[in-house]
């Protein structure tokens, strides 16, 4: 595979084609991990994570484990939450197995997980970590593998490390952004700084008649009364909710619309230091919601969250 010097940041893509070559890539990555001393974090799949594990034997106890599953049913949360969460937490360089993408993820999952790939390279720039990222080569179609070497400077494969000619994170960036439209019989709740509390109230109450879970409602009222506030203090002091059910899935979801200028594509992604007042709104909302996605353009800014019910 070729090893990085110490210190070195390198964001890999594995492209395997069968399941032999993706279980003896990531147990050799992580036994290699192992024995320099490194720390190892594999996050998986949940089905994946079982077979590695099983592969790993006794060696396993030595690797933190992460069902991605679930870690990362919102991709925009992997970042503070399992890639930042794990590497911050040790000295030197770190050895992380991270897989977001795979054939299962809906369109629009994708589009927060290849988002999130895309983003890796700035979190981690100049830290001494070592991500590897697998990707089915054989289920995965010729777009989501363009995307791959377009968001991993390295790549490997079953002919070795080799860097990407066509790295380019930023153009996959540009295309994940896209506008969110609300469909056109959803009520909207006009908000400013005096009815923040009433926009809580309104989600509440919409999400209930939609059948969202009663132990979603305090997550439901947290995230739109984080949103709310952002808009009112960094989106020119007004914005709209709208609130509604995906046909396809049933889940809720709510979108906060707001005149804004959202440029920091990282906030809410990664740890905010302990010292800094603020910027933790946004983390939480990724915490919470499991999937969110942002539209950033001139003058306006969406955000829409969906809560499975």
């Amino acid at each position: 595979m070729g090893e990085v010097a110490t210190g070195e940041f390198s964001h890999e893509a594995l492209l395997y084609r069968d399941e032999a070559a993706y279980v003896q890539a990531i147990t050799a990555f992580a036994v290699d991990g192992v024995a320099n001393g490194e720390p190892v974090a594999l996050a998986l799949p949940t089905d994946k994570l079982a077979t590695v594990s099983r592969e790993l034997g006794e060696a396993a106890r030595d690797v933190e484990l992460v069902d991605m599953s679930a870690a990362g049913r919102n991709p925009g949360a992997i970042l503070s939450g399992v890639l930042r969460g794990f590497a911050d937490s040790h000295r030197g360089r770190v050895r992380v197995v991270g897989e977001p993408i795979w054939p299962e993820r809906s369109s629009v999952e994708y589009a927060a997980a290849v988002e999130h790939e895309a983003l890796i390279n700035e979190a981690f720039a100049g830290m001494p970590a070592v991500i590897l990222c697998p990707y089915d080569a054989t289920r995965l179609g010729r777009g989501v593998l363009d995307d791959a070497v377009a968001t991993h400077p390295d790549l490997v494969d079953e002919t070795g490390r080799h860097h990407s000619t066509a790295y380019d994170p930023h153009a996959v960036l540009d295309g994940c952004n896209r506008p969110l439209p609300v469909p056109s019989s959803v009520p909207a709740f006009r908000f400013d700084l005096h009815t923040l509390a009433e926009v809580r109230r309104f989600a509440i109450a919409h999400a209930e008649c939609l059948g969202a879970r009663r132990d979603r409602f305090e997550d439901i009222a947290l995230v739109v009364g984080e949103l709310a506030a952002n808009s009112v203090q960094h989106g020119g002091g007004t914005g709209t909710l709208c609130v509604w059910q995906e046909a396809s899935t049933g889940a809720v979801v709510c979108q906060v619309d707001d005149s804004g200028c959202h440029t920091d594509l990282l906030a809410g992604r990664v740890p905010v230091p302990p010292d800094r007042i603020g910027g933790r709104g946004l983390l939480l909302v990724n915490r919470l919601a499991d999937l969110v996605r942002t539209y950033r353009g001139a003058g306006h800014t969406a955000t829409r969250v969906w809560f499975d019910r």
